[in-house]
């Protein structure tokens, strides 16, 4: 039985390699056509990629024609090199670099030699393009912007890099991809796929013809369409309104989380990311440490809350049976917490919860936040369960949305304060600042605009979202999943009605728009920096939160100016003016408009260097 078993073991595994390769050889020849074969040669045909509509179906983001001219350096023969960097205006030093860098990367592979060229450098170079072996030219899709605002939203596209390449077999020298917003986080609908034509080669490298009569050759397939949830109008009209100012605003529909604008302030023209001057550009934004145009304030900036915290503050005494709505405190301008330690306020006498939110008692909401955390024995589980409430609304964690970019802002724990006294002994006082969005709490102005969401609609949001509509496609449905925080509905109708008389009575009344039912919460937050190693109070944020109608909300809105000063001076109006925009198409307040649109805070952020004094409002 042995004297048979061996040699038909190695009589069947001859057959099997045998069919193998007779299968691969001559069935199956794809595999030669993805090696580096000599006698074919691989053009890609590069699609468009997907056009980008608003809200209501406003072209944003199509494309144009581009032209690259690629190289192959092993077929590089009798190459006149002065006359091509003559034609092509390039010097020496250029020429030598790319064609280096061309044969490091593949000497039979086509790399990028002179990327974009314009119609009238492409048609100079293709009238003489046969007197240069190995040189052809690649034609490509450029973004063309059709408005020049949102340049955060949208992202920009550039070349690939030989870590992507490694990365991602998908992409070769010269392919474009997207960065940065839903270019990046969409990149894979967007950018269609390449189409594929294989030519075969002779013995003297000419082509001869279609590799296999076309078999293997595909067609690009353009990339799908997205409807974004941003209204190009308010978008633009959000980024007028911040010019020679710094902050960011984010509005978003409460009941579907669809965000209507996003801006960070400073910004810049798209277009400027596009073309042969795009690294220049680039390098420019990039290298303005002060100003920071490339930096999403919207998404990554963290600041103090401030008075809109106190919205939080009064719904979670609320849940936990600590206050009711005829709960008073006595204000005398302050409240004191220990020997020495005041923390100021601008309202006197008695304060309840309606009154409370509409003149921002800081004394009110310190003592509610006291009960909150005094209610159970040991402070580190008050603090947790007070952390518990406020990851509901979705603060301290990245929210989920549909960009690439984020961060997560700073909910205390217990474990924080363990750190910070590990011999223990904190308690409510010792961190009475969180009562009034101060103290050791940071939110980005999406994770603000998403908390008004949740409180317009007493109770839930849904994850925030840029993308409404992609073409074949259907939306991810965590986005139309429902968060439920952990106050109940009953608790939100009063601190509502507390939010609409801040425009009737409170601090944001001057603010006050005709047949318009704002509910809204003005903030003043301390600013700290660090200049040359030492931590500076610069002058003050100024923050503000709304939503509106009050019935049936239809936009929850969050602005933060940087240095601001008071809400009401600059976040409120701004708010204001995006609400009207938005809901009536037309604005009554021309009076806010005028001094927003012309109003500048440069002066302002210039004290950093000029020297001159910060304004405190504490």
């Amino acid at each position: 039985m042995r004297k048979i078993l061996l040699p038909a073991i190695v009589i069947l595994s001859a057959i099997i390699i045998l069919v193998r390769l007779f299968y691969l050889q001559i069935i199956d020849d794809s595999l030669k056509i993805k090696s580096d074969n000599n006698a074919i040669k691989i053009e890609y045909d590069f699609p468009e990629r997907g056009y980008i509509y608003d809200r209501n179906n406003k072209l944003l983001v199509a494309n144009q024609p581009s032209y690259d001219i690629m190289v192959v350096p092993r077929e590089i023969k009798d190459l006149d090199t002065l006359q091509l960097c003559e034609l092509l205006k390039v010097d020496m030093d250029y020429f030598n670099k790319k064609l280096d860098k061309a044969i490091v990367y593949s000497r039979r592979l086509p790399s990028v030699f002179l990327p974009q060229l314009t119609k009238l450098e492409y048609a100079a170079f293709q009238e003489k393009i046969r007197k240069f072996k190995g040189f052809y030219i690649q034609k490509r899709f450029l973004r063309d912007y059709q408005i020049k605002n949102a340049p955060n939203v949208f992202g920009y596209i550039k070349q690939v890099n030989e870590g992507i390449i490694k990365k991602n077999p998908y992409y070769k020298s010269g392919d474009l991809i997207g960065v940065q917003g839903v270019e990046q986080e969409y990149e894979e609908v967007l950018r269609g796929v390449k189409g594929v034509k294989y030519f075969q080669k002779d013995r003297f490298n000419k082509i001869i013809g279609s590799y296999k009569d076309g078999k293997y050759d595909t067609i690009p397939i353009q990339g799908k369409d997205l409807t974004l949830t941003i209204d190009a109008e308010l978008q633009k009209y959000g980024e007028e309104l911040m010019v020679n100012k710094r902050g960011g605003i984010v509005a978003i529909e409460p009941k579907t989380g669809e965000i209507l604008a996003l801006i960070s302030a400073p910004t810049y023209d798209p277009a400027l990311l596009v073309g042969k001057d795009r690294s220049k550009n680039y390098t420019m934004l990039y290298y303005d440490s002060i100003a920071k145009p490339l930096y999403d304030r919207s998404l990554l900036a963290e600041y103090p809350p401030g008075s809109p915290f106190k919205i939080l503050t009064g719904l979670i005494g609320l849940q936990e049976e600590v206050i009711d709505e005829e709960t008073g405190f006595i204000c005398r301008h302050g409240f004191s917490y220990g020997r020495g330690a005041f923390m100021k306020c601008h309202d006197s006498g008695l304060s309840k919860l309606h009154n409370g939110i509409y003149r921002s008692c800081n004394t009110y909401f310190a003592n509610v936040f006291k009960k909150t955390i005094d209610k159970y024995k040991n402070p580190s589980y008050s603090v947790d369960n007070w952390n518990r409430h406020l990851q509901s609304f979705g603060l301290g964690n990245y929210l989920g949305y549909d960009l690439p970019i984020g961060r997560k802002g700073r909910i205390p724990s217990s474990a924080l304060y363990e750190k910070f006294y590990p011999n223990g002994g904190w308690r409510s006082n010792t961190i009475i600042s969180n009562s009034i969005g101060q103290g050791e709490i940071d939110v980005t102005p999406m994770q603000l605009a998403n908390m008004m969401a949740a409180v317009a609609n007493e109770g839930y949001y849904y994850t925030p979202h840029i993308v409404k509509k992609i073409k074949d496609f259907e939306i991810d449905k965590k986005f139309t999943t429902k968060h439920q925080t952990t106050v109940e509905k009953q608790y939100f109708k009063p601190v509502i009605e507390g939010l609409y008389d801040v425009y009737n009575v409170g601090t944001a009344s001057t603010l006050k728009v005709k047949d318009l039912a704002i509910c809204g919460k003005t903030g003043t937050a301390e600013n700290f920096v660090k200049i040359n190693g030492k931590r500076t109070q610069l002058t003050d944020h100024s923050i503000f939160v709304a939503f509106a109608p009050k019935d049936n909300p239809k936009i929850a809105i969050a602005v933060l100016v940087e240095n601001g000063y008071w809400g009401n001076r600059w976040a409120g109006p701004i708010a204001t003016l995006m609400i009207e925009k938005y809901l009536k198409g037309e604005i009554s307040r021309t009076d806010l408009e005028k001094k927003m649109l012309n109003g500048s805070l440069q002066s302002e952020y210039a004290k950093v260097t000029s020297g001159q004094p910060f304004t405190i409002n504490h």
